[in-house]
């Protein structure tokens, strides 16, 4: 199990309070010294600051914002910057995102679909498809789209980006995981089914049980030099392009011959109950992450043709984050982009549960075809098929409307 980040919490405002990005550079080594020390390998280190459009006196702004952020936290040894969402309040804060993107490196950002009180915004889906498309073009491979989601749903908090932001307030850190061999080892080393449930629970509570005592150190030393607090651990198991980094072989291990399957949901089901039964002071998703292209199993799967953009849509429904990396064909037209990700939403928002949708639309590529990125964390596989038509009649309007949540009673006045 490694650490995929330590991710600092913080507000830089506007102008840029490098005060604030020094103290985050200066608690970031000692974090990492300190988690390293404990015998955790720190893969990376990140700041969220809060929505853009919250300070930023125009969204036109933000590129000269983002080229800021990301030279100051580079400097202060800090390796990816996430300056937050917009909102649908906001519409401007949409179309400034893919000029930010062209203008970084290192800096990420999201597009909420949906409101802060919940309800489900088709200008918002609009708009975070759009940027999907035109962020598609920024290089030729289409690799921008790593660093934007759409979020459906999604609270702050969160130490996995894209989807981190800051609510504002006092400093804090959270950790996110890399620990898809803890579900491997449980799974396959287990004789029954209630021996896999109980299994990895408990690894996972172990690994917490060390990682919230250096945390707590931490907290407490920086606490009172300047108000940093630890808010959690984000459990969500992050693979890595390896089968022994796998939660797609974790899946495998319980029983189904090949993830795509009838019988994968309920693996998915299983895994992320046993992410469930865990104790440990958590945040952000802390479920099952299902991202394809950073997963050998899952990536192995889409080549073969077991595994579809609307089987990763229906594991949504019991999984922890939503669609993650997906390639998708280099024409597909924003309007398919809005039909998936107002499913996205309406599954997030129907189930009361946080949702992001990171496509990756690969310029000159087909379906069928192979991906061909040459990074660490991908594992290359073949363009998903997306089964989409523009929106038509009422859901190509402009309405912001809610959807109750499964399972709570409502009373009509």
């Amino acid at each position: 199990m490694k650490i995929r980040s330590i991710t600092y919490f913080c507000s830089p405002g506007y102008p840029i309070d490098e005060g604030v990005l020094q103290r985050a550079g200066r608690f970031i080594r000692a974090a990492r010294d300190a988690f390293q020390t404990a015998g955790y390998e720190v893969q990376t280190t990140r700041l969220a600051a809060p929505p853009f459009m919250g300070y930023l006196p125009e969204a036109g702004m933000l590129p000269t914002l983002a080229q800021a952020v990301e030279k100051l936290a580079a400097e202060y040894g800090i390796d990816y910057v996430s300056l937050g969402p917009a909102f649908p309040d906001s519409q401007e804060g949409y179309t400034a995102i893919p000029t930010a993107l062209a203008a970084t490196q290192n800096a990420f950002f999201s597009g909420s679909l949906t409101t802060p009180d919940g309800r489900i915004s088709l200008l918002a889906v609009r708009a975070c498809a759009q940027i999907i498309h035109q962020a598609a073009g920024i290089t030729p491979d289409g690799f921008t789209n790593l660093r934007f989601a759409a979020l459906a749903n999604v609270p702050a908090g969160s130490p996995f980006f894209p989807a981190a932001y800051h609510i504002g307030g006092e400093p804090a850190f959270a950790l996110a995981t890399e620990a898809a061999d803890l579900a491997v080892q449980a799974f396959r080393e287990a004789g029954t089914l209630m021996e896999a449930q109980q299994a990895l629970p408990a690894a996972i509570e172990q690994h917490a049980h060390r990682l919230e005592k250096t945390a707590g150190e931490l907290a407490g030393q920086f606490g009172v030099r300047f108000g940093v607090r630890f808010s959690g651990i984000d459990f969500s198991l992050a693979p890595f392009p390896d089968e022994a980094l796998s939660l797609g072989a974790a899946m495998e291990a319980l029983g189904v011959s090949s993830l795509g399957l009838h019988g994968s949901l309920a693996a998915a089901a299983i895994l992320a109950d046993a992410i469930d039964r865990a104790r440990f002071k958590r945040i952000g998703f802390s479920g099952l992450m299902l991202p394809v292209l950073e997963d050998a199993i899952l990536a192995k799967r889409a080549t073969d043709g077991t595994l579809s953009v609307k089987d990763m849509l229906l594991y949504s429904a019991v999984c922890g984050t939503g669609l993650d990396t997906l390639p998708l064909p280099g024409n597909t037209t924003p309007e398919q982009l809005s039909a998936l990700l107002l499913d996205l939403a309406a599954l997030g928002v129907r189930l009361g549960k946080p949702l992001t949708a990171r496509l990756m639309p690969i310029p000159g590529k087909a379906a069928g075809d192979p991906t061909g990125f040459d990074f660490a964390y991908f594992a290359n596989s073949r363009v998903l098929a997306l089964d989409a038509a523009p929106l038509r009649n009422c859901l190509a309007g402009e309405a912001t409307f809610a959807l109750h949540q499964r399972g709570k009673t409502h009373h009509l006045e």
